[in-house]
């Protein structure tokens, strides 16, 4: 495990999509922003030790896009990852992974992604209107610092300028610790809807975050490490951080790429984060007075990532039909009705001998 200057810039590679997501949620929803911080550091570093490698730990993109969107209430983005944890932890004692990531189909994955993506663009535009000149502002450092080749920095950059201008609003917040409180931000509410939610969110988890990064351990790091191990420890992860107060939780391929590409190849990325995350919740109070309209850009910018990951695989069209259902009606018709369609053409393929 190594603490050196690779280590701490691959640690921002993790921080990129996670921090706007968190931030958004906790000006958005009753999320208790200090406790999510607080559980990120510490998984972080769990995870870092753990597992010996730069593991990335980011929120269940579906349910807190979901959420952050208004299509699902906090209590039940709550219950949702609740649901999801309990499954995660089951099926990867039992080694299901596998198995459901061939039922649902990758197409079907990919277009909860896109649904999920198109929504936080949605959402992130209807923000961004509210002040448009703090908007015109924060679009153009993104444009600048992707025209300067430093465009994975920009949310980084955009959250910096972002936390300032709160600053000058309300003061520099006394530092305090959060409180032991079970839910802090509210309890479950089990519904439909968490269970819509809840099957997208294990749809994108399957492939994105136990699949795909068994598959990136390997062939980043030469390191084996199962999906269904992968699996556990996101559930348990889940039903920990959950109750605390904290954020239904996943590892992710995207995150542990960017930590790899900024440098990271130990477990030291993710103790030198986890540290930073928990000295970042000591001062969250300063999140009440962030500009919206510059939350609404970045909340574009993960929205259009999550979208443009999910076009690249094949099958475009599949992902699209999925993905446009998901936004236009909710994404648990969408998954319903993906997984069916998939089920079916795979059976008129076995039939027709292809």
């Amino acid at each position: 495990m190594r603490f050196d200057a690779d280590e701490l810039t691959g640690a921002l590679g993790d921080s990129v999509t996670v921090l706007p997501i968190v931030v958004a949620l906790g000006a958005l929803t009753p999320l208790s922003l200090p406790h999510a911080l607080v559980a990120f550091g510490v998984f972080q570093i769990v995870w870092g030790v753990v597992y010996g490698l730069p593991i990335s730990v980011e929120p269940m993109k579906a349910l807190a896009g979901l959420a952050i969107a208004g299509a699902m209430s906090y209590g039940e983005l709550v219950a949702g990852g609740l649901l999801a944890g309990v499954v995660l932890l089951i099926a990867g004692r039992f080694g299901v992974v596998g198995a459901v990531e061939r039922v649902v189909g990758l197409p079907v994955v990919r277009g909860i992604q896109l649904a999920v993506g198109l929504l936080l663009v949605v959402t992130g535009a209807e923000l961004a209107v509210g002040a448009p000149e703090i908007a015109v502002a924060a679009a153009l450092v993104v444009v600048t610092l992707y025209a300067l080749g430093h465009g994975s920095a920009s949310a980084l950059v955009v959250l910096a300028g972002g936390f300032a201008v709160a600053v000058d609003a309300v003061g520099v917040p006394t530092p305090s610790l959060p409180t032991l409180t079970p839910f802090a931000g509210g309890g479950p509410s089990f519904s439909v809807g968490a269970v819509e939610g809840a099957a997208a969110q294990l749809a994108m988890t399957v492939g994105n975050a136990a699949v795909a990064t068994a598959l990136l351990c390997e062939d980043l790091f030469d390191r084996e490490v199962s999906a269904d191990r992968l699996a556990g420890s996101m559930g348990a992860m889940t039903l920990l951080s959950v109750p605390a107060g904290g954020l239904p939780m996943c590892h992710g391929s995207g995150g542990l790429a960017g930590k790899h590409a900024f440098g990271a190849r130990t477990g030291g990325a993710n103790v030198l984060l986890g540290i930073g995350y928990l000295l970042l919740a000591l001062v969250a109070g300063v999140v009440v007075a962030f500009p919206l309209a510059a939350l609404g850009v970045l909340l574009v910018l993960v929205g259009a990532d999550l979208s443009r990951t999910a076009l690249s695989g094949d099958d475009r069209l599949a992902t699209v039909g999925v993905g446009l259902l998901g936004a236009l009606t909710n994404v648990g018709v969408a998954f319903v009705a993906g997984a069916a369609a998939w089920a079916t053409l795979r059976k008129l393929d076995v039939r027709s001998g292809r």
